[in-house]
């Protein structure tokens, strides 16, 4: 382990920050069984105390819950903190097509400007600060031209009240359209040892134009957390309850996997969440790992990874075990 946290830029931002980011989608609550408002605020500072210094939310995590929590947790340590929130998913208006409903409450995919203007004044209120980091289209709205909604975002960057630009949940056509404006700093995409697909179609595209990539769901969903047992009942509107991925056969190959990594963990001192982050931080294009936590001891474990450095041999022996047991993974 080293001492210190691994720390990257958002593109060409000038905006660092920790390489190993805290992922709020658990701590909104909505579709992981709720929320204890405490323990999110603890967990959020015991991140920042550890160095972590990125944290994303968006305002559809728990519809606004998840930023004032975020809010709340930074209030006096602004400036310790890189906030990455969202726009894009909407529910004051119906405008754009219609995605989800939550809390009864139909949320719209849409990034015209006046939608766009409404939001980021939301999401400074709830967060309790007067700018943002890294504002995230949070997903694509088909009925509004790319550029017209990077306009708005340049518009909030030269007021101040945004520092990055980015954008996620993309397709190749998509980021292709992002990179031309000459705005994009960062995408964000689902990545993990088995979810690989942007490796082939969006990082090529990411790398060559100085756009970092964040990585959401980098323990997929807890899964290579090395912490759930095949035997282990989700409850509630916990969203794993009827995912097929957490199926008890998948369960178990991330179990044998996590014992086929345990030497480079125990070599470490480390646990199998921080070798599977640090893992993902050292794939070619992958910028940033955003990993959940809902207390303060799974916020400390994974800022650990920050500091977890693995030699060429390692990262070989980890990509052989990773295609012996996680192989052909359903779901």
């Amino acid at each position: 382990m080293s001492s210190e946290q691994l720390i990257r830029e958002i593109g060409r931002s000038g905006v660092k920050a920790s390489a190993v980011g805290l992922g709020t989608w658990a701590i909104g609550g909505w579709m992981w069984g709720g929320t204890d408002e405490p323990q999110s605020i603890a967990a959020i500072q015991a991140s920042l105390d550890a160095g972590v210094t990125l944290i994303d939310t968006a305002p559809a995590y728990g519809l606004g819950r998840s930023e004032e929590i975020v809010g709340k947790a930074i209030a006096g340590r602004r400036d310790k903190a890189v906030i990455a929130t969202k726009c894009g998913l909407v529910w004051h208006t119906r405008k754009g097509n219609h995605f989800f409903d939550q809390d009864g409450k139909p949320v719209h995919r849409h990034l015209g400007r006046d939608s766009i203007i409404h939001e980021v004044e939301e999401s400074l209120r709830r967060l309790g600060t007067d700018y943002i980091d890294l504002y995230i289209t949070h997903w694509q709205d088909a009925t509004t031209q790319i550029e017209e909604t990077v306009r708005s975002l340049e518009e909030l960057k030269a007021a101040g009240k945004i520092r990055a630009i980015g954008a996620s949940n993309v397709d190749r056509s998509e980021l292709q359209q992002y990179i031309s404006t000459g705005s994009l700093d960062a995408i964000q995409e689902r990545f993990s040892m088995i979810d690989r697909e942007i490796e082939a179609g969006l990082l090529p595209l990411t790398v060559q134009n100085g756009v970092s990539t964040l990585s959401y769901s980098s323990l997929a969903l807890g899964l290579l957390s090395g912490t759930i047992e095949p035997d282990r009942v989700f409850s509630g509107d916990d969203q794993r309850k009827d995912n097929p991925r957490f199926s008890v056969a998948n369960r178990q190959k991330a179990k044998a996997f996590s014992e086929a990594i345990r030497p480079v963990a125990e070599r470490h001192e480390a646990s199998i969440a921080q070798v599977v982050i640090a893992w993902t931080l050292a794939r070619p294009g992958v910028t940033f790992g955003l990993c959940g936590a809902r207390n303060p001891a799974q916020a400390l474990d994974n800022a650990r990874a920050g500091t977890l450095r693995l030699t060429a041999e390692e990262l070989s022996a980890i990509d052989v075990a990773l295609a012996a047991k996680l192989a052909n993974m359903d779901g």
